[in-house]
């Protein structure tokens, strides 16, 4: 049975403290790019968020993924879908939500550099101490030490329905499973959403 990971439960003011730091980094550093390249599905948000803040019309998308819950098969980020547009000399910003391994924003700026832009720069909201890739901007940096799974805002169903199954290993029925949450991995949630998931997703045979 494994064990569940400490979990963050980030707000929308958290998102909205972010995008500001971002923007501001950004500016500071005479750097507005003329095309934002989100990452599916992570980096949409951010990217919006961000295109908005800094007067960027032009979002494109690229998705550099790990597969299933944590990783893909060979345990390496893949580019699964290309870019959904040109960027051939544009100057770019890659954007995603966190830095955790940093493979998968790696990956992307590697892809998107061969598409001939005439700059290409990363940003993220988080940065977590660990990541093998640092990004150029980043709005909050997350010390090794201290590493948690981050539940963000745009994911928030889908990560309650994973990490709830997970616990529902521990112990069967929708209250044990809110306690398991808040005990094992520090997420309080409302028995209401839980109740929502199991609709959907059967938690246990009871």
């Amino acid at each position: 049975m494994e064990d569940l990971p400490r979990c963050r439960t980030a707000t929308w003011d958290d998102v909205e403290r972010w995008a500001d730091r971002l923007e501001e980094l950004v500016r500071a550093a005479d750097a507005v790019p003329e095309t934002l390249v989100g990452l599916t599905r992570g980096g949409w948000v951010p990217a919006r968020l961000l295109a908005d803040r800094l007067g960027v019309h032009r979002v494109v998308s690229l998705r550099a993924q790990h597969w299933g819950v944590t990783a893909t098969p060979t345990g390496e980020a893949v580019v699964s879908e290309g870019l959904s547009g040109p960027v051939k000399g544009q100057r770019v910003l890659v954007v995603d939500d966190i830095t955790d391994t940093g493979d998968s924003l790696r990956l992307a700026v590697d892809h998107v550099r061969r598409a001939g832009p005439s700059s290409v720069e990363s940003a993220a909201f988080l940065h977590i101490g660990h990541s093998k890739f640092v990004p150029t901007y980043y709005a909050e940096e997350i010390p090794r030490g201290s590493w948690a799974w981050v539940v963000f805002p745009w994911n928030y169903w889908e990560d309650l329905t994973a990490l709830a199954s997970r616990a529902a290993e521990f112990g069967p029925g929708l209250d044990a499973v809110r306690t398991t949450l808040k005990e094992k991995a520090g997420l309080d949630v409302p028995l209401a959403d839980l109740r929502r998931v199991a609709r959907h997703h059967p938690l246990s045979k009871n």
